[in-house]
């Protein structure tokens, strides 16, 4: 009996240490965490985050727009040069073709010249082909200012805006 007696005693003992160590794990009374000051502080820095990440989004949406419109203008820019290169082209093809009947012509007026034969045939043509080699540079500089002036068209309408 004795030896139950001491047994019941032990597991009585026991059984406090136990509870009293469930009692100390056991987090003491709490604050709702509506009224506990650092929850609320957590909050706010949480909302300050989110607000933070939606600007930051917002700024990289943007940034991603304005790359595609700046895609778009250089899309546009290459067009504008493939058409300036074009008329270039275009333009050198006709000095190409004047340079040549001038050369022809210069030829046959120095034959002539040379045959002491004032042929008034020849004298036209040259004078015809001289007149096309006029007209063929202004057609080149007027190309010429028009590159000018589509360039120039972007950096004036930046300074009226500014202005």
């Amino acid at each position: 009996m004795q030896d139950l007696a001491e047994l019941e005693r032990r597991i009585t003992a026991a059984l406090q240490r136990i509870g009293a160590g469930i009692e100390a794990m056991a987090p003491p009374a709490a604050v709702p965490l509506a009224e506990d000051p650092e929850v609320a502080h957590l909050r706010e820095a949480l909302e300050a985050e989110k607000m933070l990440t939606a600007q930051l989004q917002e700024r990289l949406r943007a940034l991603k727009d304005r790359g595609g419109s700046d895609q778009t203008e250089l899309e546009a820019k290459v067009d504008r040069m493939t058409r300036q290169l074009d008329v270039q082209g275009l333009e050198v093809k006709r000095m190409r073709k004047t340079v040549i009947a001038l050369r022809e012509t210069l030829r046959a007026l120095r034959q002539a010249q040379s045959d002491g034969v004032a042929d008034p045939e020849t004298l036209n043509r040259a004078m015809a082909v001289e007149l096309e080699s006029v007209r063929v540079s202004r057609l080149a500089e007027i190309a010429e200012m028009d590159e000018i002036l589509a360039e120039l068209d972007p950096l004036i309408g930046e300074v009226r805006i500014d202005a």
